[in-house]
């Protein structure tokens, strides 16, 4: 079984900074994935910049296999402390892992991680260590299959204070939350967001400190293919969508031609529905065989448009939509359960757009800006044009 590492976080300023305190830093080199979140003190901008430092230092010389006592070492000596509390400007959580699930997690003064298995939440088996005075807590990590590790910062815990709750929200009620609502095949993004929002209702939409929630999760890997428009050469249609059907994964066809392209390759035929769950996306088709038909640069247009969404550090609604239009579907498959992304993108012009303010450049930018946006999912994406 091929595993694949997949992470997403999300954080709410501090009512009334418009930067935030806590930072998260995320490097893939060489096989592993280093992902680091560290807290400033306070808020604003001295916590923002103690933060990013302390987590591109941890970050940069975690991945580059640099050991725990060294790495913790440098950040103390690095930041300063403050004089009148006596404690250090930045607390931070650390996760170094393959892609077999094998590495090791270590915290410095964050909540604890919460380790996600079989759906439930639970604790870590954390070793204490003393680094320049420092307690610091390390675990080995031996991870499998639709396991989860979330990192958090204080905010989290500190969710409702004085508002709808007298002490907070404590983490053993961060855990049953996280146990009520999490969803079989949740990506690490969405659940992220979910604690999130949850944290945000706690302080009634105006934060009392930099909350941020980081997300790992350990999952097989789930290929998708999607064809966009015929081949520039029409005699090469067979071949075009040979290559593209012969992989392993989900397939999609963008577009009407391309879906004639490959109905009649399969020998069957497309079959359009004549629902509009949403009256600014055209209907999907089907096709035996193919996993979703749409139509073409409108719906792609209209998931430009929901991966920026989705990307948006402040939307905290759920990843995966109900909806059933053809952008919604799409969405679905790539952002939320794709791993890997190949597009087949045909550069032949359509006849039926003569006249009309559609032309290849256009279908090719947008291919170009979504792939861009998966890519900053953490997706793993391949271009073809013919």
């Amino acid at each position: 079984m091929e595993l694949f590492l997949e992470s997403g976080y999300t954080s709410l300023n501090k009512k009334g900074e418009e930067l935030c305190g806590d930072k998260v830093e995320q490097i893939n080199c060489n096989g592993y994935t280093t992902l680091v979140l560290a807290d400033g003190l306070g808020s604003g901008v001295k916590a923002n910049i103690l933060a990013t430092l302390t987590s591109k230092i941890l970050c940069t010389m975690v991945s580059n296999n640099i050991d725990m006592e060294e790495c913790v070492s440098t950040v103390v000596q690095t930041l300063p402390v403050c004089k009148v509390r006596q404690v250090a400007y930045a607390t931070f959580s650390v996760i170094h892992i393959n892609e077999q699930g094998e590495g090791y997690l270590f915290e410095f003064d964050n909540p604890e991680a919460i380790l996600i298995r079989n759906g439930k939440c639970t604790d870590f088996d954390r070793k204490e260590y003393n680094i320049l005075g420092k307690k610091v807590y390390g675990t080995r990590l031996r991870l499998r299959a639709e396991d989860y590790i979330v990192l958090m910062s204080d905010g989290v815990i500190h969710a409702g204070i004085g508002m709808l709750l007298n002490f907070g929200w404590l983490r053993k009620d961060v855990m049953e939350h996280l146990d009520r609502n999490l969803k079989p095949g949740m990506s690490a993004r969405g659940v992220a967001c979910m604690l999130a929002g949850a944290c945000n209702d706690l302080y009634l939409g105006k934060p009392g400190d930099d909350t941020t929630v980081a997300v790992l999760r350990v999952r097989e890997k789930y290929p998708v293919r999607i064809m966009v428009g015929p081949p520039v050469e029409k005699d090469k249609d067979d071949f075009y969508v040979e290559r593209f059907l012969s992989g392993e994964g989900k397939k999609i066809v963008c577009g009407g031609t391309s879906s004639q392209v490959v109905a009649r390759y399969l020998g069957e035929k497309v079959n359009a529905s004549f629902e509009f769950p949403d009256k600014d996306v055209p209907p999907i088709g089907y096709i035996n065989g193919i996993d979703l038909t749409t139509e073409g640069v409108l719906t792609l247009r209209k998931l430009l448009e929901l991966s920026e969404i989705y990307l948006s550090n402040s939307d905290l609604t759920p990843k995966r939509s109900n909806k059933k239009d053809g952008a919604s579907l799409l969405a679905n498959m790539l952002f939320e359960d794709a791993t890997h992304v190949t597009f087949f993108v045909g550069q032949s012009i359509n006849a039926a757009h003569q006249g009309l303010p559609i032309d290849i450049t256009m279908k090719l930018k947008l291919v170009e800006s979504i792939s861009n946006n998966l890519k900053l999912m953490g997706k793993v994406v391949e271009l073809n044009y013919d």
